[in-house]
């Protein structure tokens, strides 16, 4: 196994989290057309973790194809609601419209993440968590988007739970990091395994 490590990913959280775990890495996102490879997965009956672990697939094998002698991260999260799979929301008024949806209620957040070495998967894990919205009024919701909209956009159900869209919940069943969009203990554990990390 290469001792270069790649995180194909261009998220700030996932870089912190594993910066703060000590594994030494480098950056290279991989960019993928996420709404075209979900929209087809979804008509073909895919599940949301199917489309999860996809995506994360194909951005480590996008990556690994530049770099076939570095083992190679690649993650995504998708948002499932009622049986569908839902984007990031694209302007302040889609966001509006999903929360509303999803408010009073629960949903699901499949993170995945998919490890490539000597340009093939190796090792693979998708984490699940429930999430349950409180009622939160129209009012309330108007005054987050204005404040946090910038720094959510991006965010797969526009909230951050390190933030102020811990608030819009009452309930979590699951490992916190799975929220955050990196199952960091199983990736953690892998990688100690393979010498990646010291044991």
């Amino acid at each position: 196994m290469s001792d270069r490590v790649i995180l194909a990913s261009g998220s700030p959280i996932r870089r912190q989290l594993l910066e703060r775990a000590g594994l030494v890495f480098e950056v290279m996102p991989a960019p993928v057309d996420e709404d075209a490879i979900r929209d087809g997965m979804m008509a073909d009956g895919a599940t949301p973790a199917d489309i999860a672990e996809t995506l994360a697939a194909f951005k480590a094998e996008r990556v690994a194809g530049k770099a076939p002698e570095a083992l190679v991260i690649g993650c995504d999260q998708v948002l499932a609601h009622r049986g569908l799979v839902l984007g990031k929301p694209a302007t302040v008024d889609e966001a509006r419209a999903q929360l509303r949806k999803m408010r009073g209620g629960s949903h699901q957040l499949m993170s995945a993440v998919v490890v490539y070495d000597d340009l093939r998967p190796l090792w693979r894990h998708v984490g699940t968590v429930t999430l349950t919205m409180r009622p939160f009024s129209d009012a309330y919701l108007d005054l987050y988007l204005e404040r946090n909209w910038e720094r959510v956009r991006d965010s797969v159900g526009a909230y951050k739970l390190e933030e102020e869209g811990i608030r819009l919940f009452s309930r979590i069943e699951g490992d916190y990091f799975d929220v955050l969009g990196l199952p960091l203990l199983p990736l953690l554990t892998f990688l100690t395994t393979r010498g990646a990390l010291m044991s």
